[in-house]
């Protein structure tokens, strides 16, 4: 006779990032975990002269209780930082009032990437119009996924 053994996984070890995609006037934001790799768009903070939406970031904190922060640092196709990235190391240090691991991820062509697939969404029907503040926060999930699959 054949016994069943019932596992339930240890999902302590798992780990739900918050991720950022961070832009001069709008900060994509997502959300990934490792169960599935996968990420979800969760939105746009605002960043203007003022500095960015900290009540913002801290809300989306307290909802989805991440274990880690990931960003997305922008990097010229020869590997050579571009000119965002002294602005992204700035968000980085303003980030660590969280007390959270931060990891960074190179996010070369996560924008272009969104963008072509909202596009192609909103050709077959799945999606209406396409705006800024979506690509932002699908840029993050496309980070978001990248870090998850780079282990």
């Amino acid at each position: 006779m054949f016994r069943w053994k019932l596992v339930t996984p240890d999902l302590s070890k798992y780990r739900t990032i918050l991720v950022f995609d961070f832009g001069i006037r709008r900060i994509g934001v997502a959300i990934g975990q490792d169960i599935t790799g996968t990420g979800s768009p969760v939105g746009v903070v605002s960043n203007s002269n003022d500095g960015v939406d900290h009540a913002a970031i801290k809300s989306i904190i307290q909802e989805w209780d991440p274990t880690n922060i990931v960003v997305g640092m922008p990097i010229h196709t020869d590997g050579s930082p571009s000119k965002m990235q002294e602005k992204v190391e700035s968000f980085i240090e303003e980030l660590r009032r969280y007390k959270l691991d931060i990891d960074t991820v190179d996010e070369r062509y996560t924008s272009i990437e969104a963008k072509k697939a909202l596009k192609m969404a909103r050709a077959a029907g799945t999606r209406g119009r396409v705006s800024k503040e979506m690509i932002d926060s699908a840029a993050a999930v496309f980070i978001a996924e990248r870090y998850l699959s780079s282990g």
